[in-house]
């Protein structure tokens, strides 16, 4: 049998010492003490700051200007005084269509140019104002004839030509249908003659355009009803794929080494199908005489597919990737079968604490509230501020408003002063910036993302400790399962958040410092790309792949040393130190283990969801016949949604259980690094590692098998 020889000073510049064999080492360290401890208290005072940030957000905020409309005094529709009438009507909804787009409506929060007041319910059938109406009263023209639709306060005894020259009354009335909380004409009915609207195709056309812009209540109730029917097919397709998921990495220990030879020899053969097909390409237009010099330089990327130099590129390319691969093979094979006995191992150590699958939903949950926190807090303190109301009329060039002083700040429970001003009406216009949380709104707004990121960061930290330490406690055990503690997820989860809140923090917060650099860059990126010249694309282009491979580099480096700090007990930099060591004296091998876990892991990724997604699509469309009433697919009005939301839901489960195998491939391989220079196989210093390593690196324990460590 080949033997593989360790070579524990391949790298001796970065690579430091091996670990020294410690006769009182059994697995995760229970005699600890905390660690990082400025940095625990640091991150306390942050979130006890984020805590104020967040109440002095909701001392200040009011979410309701962005889930209510306001009419035209400011005052909310469907809350307060105005709780029986939750919609808002436009009194010349063609004041939004005529005088602006849709784009700039949207923006100001569809607040028009025109009067708007809370009503019960929308009119439902059109109404103008006639002639012969004018010398009449508001109370007999609109009160008594159930057009509550007067702005509040218009006395009834109010002549109509005056209450409509003021617009405090609708000159107007259409049959309209609440969206978004407003109400907006239909597009199906004959539109009466309208005073100041002469083309009625372009009103037709505007508030066709109008309505299909703002239809997002009418698709969300199709949306609704299709979840309302579908909704429990979904969780049958989520079990499934939680099934799959499971099944996969328990039956790794079995078929584990069959499995990787057939994704292997999978990528031999497509490669293999590549080079024949590039060089049959390459050989037809060589004979046709197709060459790169007839075409010259273009733009037109497709013109290189008849060229015979492109077939040539891409079959040495592939060619060269085939060798690598077949020398991978050929010299590595060893290393190969520790990585397929170590995803084995790790199979039956999943087996041994099946907790571990379901504590991603520990670290769904907490970081839901992060992000829950954090969007309510953004939400409060983007809407803070008093609101403003100023003068405005619809026509400053009317006779008397000459003298008036438009766009001057006004009470909304006065009457403008100047009533000879035909529609001067004091309206709402925004929220002050004034004041000492406005004036800090963006610092808040920064300190809060900066609350985000380290928050979500941490959580994912700590999900990764704890998980290292309930699978460091199954490799140390000498007799499995007979060593293993009782509850070592708990265990190591108390552990964790008692000694190491700060080590988390540190890791986390180095982690968002690289995080916030690749987001501001971004938005540098985005506000000056129509201004950019190609050096600088190019610099900005380096610059954002530079801060990538950071960010990757750092993600790694904090996963090893989070596993280190589960295991030792010691603070980060020191635990970052012994994990990068450890594995630059094992370099090859963390290649090879790391190449073969992510091309089992997404063979996995597309089992499940690939056959959850086949399974809804048959389902959902109803071409799966025969399987009696009971499992009848319901009738969808958008049958790929239900399909899309099994597709997304199994790859995150599976998301969820790989990365826990994942984590316990990793722990298992760092401790079997150790094992590996802490013992050597006497009766005093056995392997810890399985029957089945042992034989591959031809090792064996001269303990006899009755010899059970001591706890």
């Amino acid at each position: 049998m080949q033997r593989e020889t360790h070579s524990p000073h391949l790298f001796p510049c970065p690579s430091g010492k091996p670990v020294k064999y410690d006769p009182s080492f059994r697995g995760p360290i229970k005699n600890r003490s905390c660690t990082d401890v400025i940095c625990c208290v640091l991150f306390l005072l942050f979130i006890l700051g984020y805590i104020v940030v967040g109440i002095v957000a909701w001392l200040y905020g009011d979410p309701r200007q962005v889930l209510y409309p306001r009419n035209s005094t400011g005052a909310y529709c469907g809350v307060g005084e105005n709780k029986d009438k939750p919609y808002l009507l436009y009194f010349n909804i063609f004041s939004c269509i005529l005088s602006t787009n849709i784009i700039s409506v949207a923006e100001n929060g569809l607040q028009c140019p025109t009067p708007q007041v809370c009503v019960s319910s929308c009119p439902e059938a059109p109404w103008t104002v006639g002639k012969n109406q004018f010398s009449q009263t508001v109370g007999e023209v609109f009160y008594t004839k159930n057009r509550n639709f007067c702005l509040p306060g218009v006395p009834w005894n109010m002549m109509v030509i005056t209450s409509l020259q003021q617009e405090l009354c609708p000159s107007f009335l259409l049959p309209s249908a609440p969206a978004l909380g407003r109400c907006f004409p239909w597009t199906n009915v004959t539109l009466p003659e309208l005073p100041g609207i002469t083309n009625d195709t372009t009103i037709a056309q505007g508030i066709s355009g109008l309505i299909d812009s703002l239809n997002a209540r009418d698709i969300s109730v199709k949306i609704f009803e299709d979840f309302a029917h579908s909704w429990y097919w979904i969780l049958v397709a989520l079990g499934v794929a939680l099934v799959l998921s499971l099944l996969f990495i328990l039956l790794l220990r079995l078929v584990a080494g069959p499995l990787v030879l057939v994704l292997i020899l999978g990528v031999l053969g497509v490669l293999a199908y590549g080079i024949y097909y590039c060089w049959e390409e390459y050989r037809v237009l060589r004979d046709k005489g197709a060459s790169i010099s007839q075409l010259g330089f273009t733009t037109n990327l497709s013109a290189y597919q008849s060229v015979q130099e492109t077939w040539l590129a891409a079959l040495i390319v592939l060619a060269v990737l085939e060798a690598i691969l077949l020398l991978v093979l050929i010299f590595l094979r060893q290393r190969i079968r520790i990585a397929i006995a170590l995803l084995k191992e790790a199979s039956k150590a999943v087996g041994q604490m099946m907790s571990t699958m379901f504590y991603p939903l520990v670290t769904f949950v907490l970081l839901l509230i992060c992000i829950a926190y954090w969007a309510m807090t953004a939400l409060y303190l983007a809407t803070s501020g008093q609101p403003q109301y100023v003068l405005w009329a619809s026509n400053i060039s009317s006779p008397g408003c000459e003298k008036v002083s438009i766009n001057t700040s006004c009470n909304p429970m006065d009457q403008p002063v100047n009533s000879s001003c035909p529609g001067l009406m004091c309206v709402f216009q925004g929220y002050s910036s004034k004041g000492l949380v406005q004036r800090s709104l963006f610092n808040l707004q920064i300190y809060g993302v900066l609350g985000l990121f380290w928050t979500l960061n941490w959580v994912l930290a700590l999900g990764q400790c704890v998980l290292a330490g309930a699978f460091a406690s199954f490799y140390w055990a000498f007799h499995k399962p007979q060593d293993i503690p009782t509850f070592p997820l708990i265990s190591a989860f108390i552990r964790t958040l008692r000694y190491h809140t700060g080590s988390l923090a540190f890791g986390a917060l180095i982690l968002t410092l690289v995080q916030i650099a690749r987001v501001i860059l971004e938005y540098i990126d985005h506000k000056l790309r129509g201004v950019q010249n190609p050096v600088a694309r190019c610099i900005m282009c380096c610059f954002k792949c530079c801060l990538w491979c950071l960010e990757k580099f750092i993600k790694f480096l904090n996963r090893n040393a989070y596993i280190m700090i589960a295991i030792y007990g010691k603070n980060f930099c020191v635990s970052a130190k012994n994990a990068f060591t450890l594995l630059m004296r094992n370099i090859v091998r963390v290649v090879v283990l790391d190449k073969v876990t992510d091309l089992l892991l997404f063979f996995g990724k597309l089992l499940v969801v690939g056959g959850v997604g086949v399974l809804s699509f048959f389902f959902f469309s109803g071409r799966i016949q025969g399987l009696g009433r009971d499992f009848k697919s319901p009738h969808l009005n958008y049958y790929w949604l239900p399909i899309m939301t099994s597709i997304m839901g199994a790859y995150v489960i599976a998301s969820g259980f790989f990365s826990v195998f994942g984590m316990c491939v990793d722990t298992l391989f760092l401790c079997f690094l150790e094992d590996l220079e802490r013992n050597d196989g006497s009766l005093d210093r056995p392997y810890y590692m399985s029957k089945s390593l042992l034989k591959i690196l031809g090792k064996k324990n001269e303990a006899p098998p009755d010899n059970k460590r001591k706890k």
